[in-house]
């Protein structure tokens, strides 16, 4: 079956869900194989409306933010659409905020609505921390909300049956929102315009306070479609979403891509390796998203239990480049043999650049792909901003369709990210080949310099990862006086695995140069990570210090 015919900046996301309901409206567009949901896109239509309608009720204008806080729930899929039917931007709050973070988050994005659930770890813990930040809430009317350090809050919708003190309930929304006829609606979907901001996601704050990035219809159709296509997806297929749709990587290049080819959104509530694999099985999914720490959980959970996986295809796997035996079982074990590897950041919609179905395990194990069609990709010298020739390391840069309108009230910070040429620099080291193929080497802010040599981590840990028992490595620099950085590697063993420090450095001597061998080995059960699964490395050298007492 034909994807349906998107012009990519003559539509908005509203746009789109009219164009899937008229020419697929009996495909199946959202299944939850654990909750027994199963659309189609005329009736996912009918759903986006009643949200679309009850936001207006509540008198939220075009252009209004409307914060999101909950895990992959069939809400959140209704939410993200019903307000692009509406013109509301979303703004996307990251499941492991706590007080500071969800304030500095609704003070910064001048957030009016809040939906949320209970909580993802206990069944109140989002209300605790919401009541933490504005105590007045259960004191308050419903809509009425006056909290001064959140001036333009007025409205809390809760995803739950229970009644909590000044929130509405969701159906409570949903039924207010009959008020509003299909004309009204009409009228506010014909009214927006495709480079419209749509969408706010705040940068996973790996360093610093994390930034709004503004996100127009155009920023994120084009990015969907362009990876839907190196996915090669089409109505025939159903993807599997165990990503968090908060992150970009969940709400474009999971729900979206879907939406874009007509592809049937197949999303998991909440990672586990169970629930993700008993929803490929269930669904006969084509596709499967996810970064390479939920890949290897998958397969531990595959040696133990069988699941029929034979229906996958393709899929992406991103936040950082796939070890090569981790994409051997993708493709041997889940015969998911045109698996790709995408490269981007929120800043662009996400994605930059993306492996494509027919290359070779190397270049998905060795590369993040090429340039997305219709993107542009140069390497600069981070100094001098000249541009490097193929085979020369240094900044990556971008530019096209895909790079976002700014940061929100942050024009400083947003000059500093994309200069004049409107080219978006990225703030990571990368290599091209003369096909046009990156290996992306590092963070510039990553880059170990250890008596004037200058490392890269990723080398580092490429190489670790062909010692058989390593299961996973994180190498970061920590202060040296004498040298002014030293190499530690953070390692994960194999279940099973035993191994010292002593053994790991025998291992690397007379293979790699000897300033690269890591001074300081540390075993570990687990690697801090943001709640999209990307690994803070900044925290991996906060702990190095403590244990070696470095100031």
């Amino acid at each position: 079956m034909n994807r349906p015919d998107i012009r990519v900046g003559s539509a908005t996301i509203g746009n789109l869900v009219d164009i899937l309901a008229e020419n697929l409206g009996d495909n199946i567009g959202l299944e939850y194989h654990e909750l027994g949901i199963k659309q189609n896109f005329r009736q996912l239509r009918e759903k986006f409306d009643e949200v679309a309608k009850g936001l207006m009720a509540l008198g939220i204008q075009e252009g209004d933010k409307v914060a999101i806080w909950a895990n992959n729930l069939p809400e959140w899929v209704y939410t993200q659409y019903g307000s692009a039917r509406m013109g509301a931007v979303l703004v996307t709050v990251n499941t492991s905020y706590r007080s500071n973070e969800l304030e500095y988050l609704l003070q910064q994005s001048d957030t009016t609505t809040l939906i949320l659930t209970g909580g993802v770890r206990e069944p109140d813990e989002y209300i605790k921390v919401l009541n933490d930040v504005c105590p007045m809430i259960r004191d308050s009317e419903p809509g009425k909300i006056n909290c001064k350090k959140l001036p333009f809050l007025k409205n809390i919708i809760y995803l739950g049956k229970e009644k909590m003190a000044g929130m509405f309930n969701w159906d409570e929304v949903l039924e207010m929102g009959k008020r509003v006829s299909d004309e009204e609606l009409k009228a506010r979907l014909d009214s927006l315009k495709p480079d419209d901001v749509i969408n706010m996601q705040y940068t996973s704050g790996t360093t610093g306070f994390p930034k709004g990035v503004m996100l127009s219809h155009t920023n994120l159709i084009g990015n969907a479609m362009s990876m839907a296509e190196c996915m090669k997806l089409t109505p025939d297929d159903a993807m599997c979403i165990p990503v968090p749709f908060f992150h970009c990587f969940g709400c474009v290049i999971g729900t979206l891509c879907c939406m874009v080819s007509g592809t049937t959104m197949a999303p998991v509530v909440s990672f586990t390796p169970r629930n993700t694999l008993k929803t490929v099985e269930a669904s006969r999914c084509n596709a499967l998203l996810g970064v390479p720490t939920m890949f290897i959980a998958e397969f531990e959970e595959m040696d133990k239990n069988t699941y029929d996986v034979s229906s996958l295809r393709t899929g992406v796997m991103a936040g950082s480049t796939c070890p090569v035996e981790v994409m051997k079982r993708v493709i041997k074990d889940m015969g998911a043999n045109e698996m790709t590897i995408v490269y981007g950041q929120t800043e662009a919609s996400p994605g930059i650049t993306q492996t494509r179905d027919h290359d070779s395990l190397e270049l998905k194990t060795t590369t993040v792909g090429k340039a997305l069609p219709n993107v542009e990709v140069k390497i600069v010298d981070p100094v001098d901003n000249r541009e490097l020739p193929f085979g020369e390391q240094g900044e990556l840069c971008t530019r096209g369709y895909h790079v976002m309108k700014g940061y929100y009230k942050m024009p400083d910070a947003t000059a500093k990210t994309i200069d004049s040429d409107k080219w978006l620099h990225t703030g990571d080291l990368a290599v091209m080949d003369e096909n046009g193929y990156c290996k992306i080497t590092g963070r510039i802010k990553d880059m170990i310099i250890r008596g004037g040599e200058n490392i890269y981590p990723r080398e580092i840990e490429e190489f670790l990862y062909t010692f058989p028992k390593i299961k996973d490595v994180q190498v970061v620099g920590i202060p040296s006086e004498k040298y002014g950085e030293e190499v530690a590697a953070f390692i994960q063993l194999k279940i099973g695995q035993v191994a010292t420090d002593k053994e790991i450095s025998a291992f690397c001597k007379d293979k790699i140069s000897f300033h690269k061998i890591p001074k300081y080995i540390f075993f570990v059960d687990t690697y801090p990570t943001t709640a999209s699964g990307k690994i803070q490395k900044y925290k991996l050298r906060e702990m190095a210090k403590r244990n070696l007492a470095i100031e």
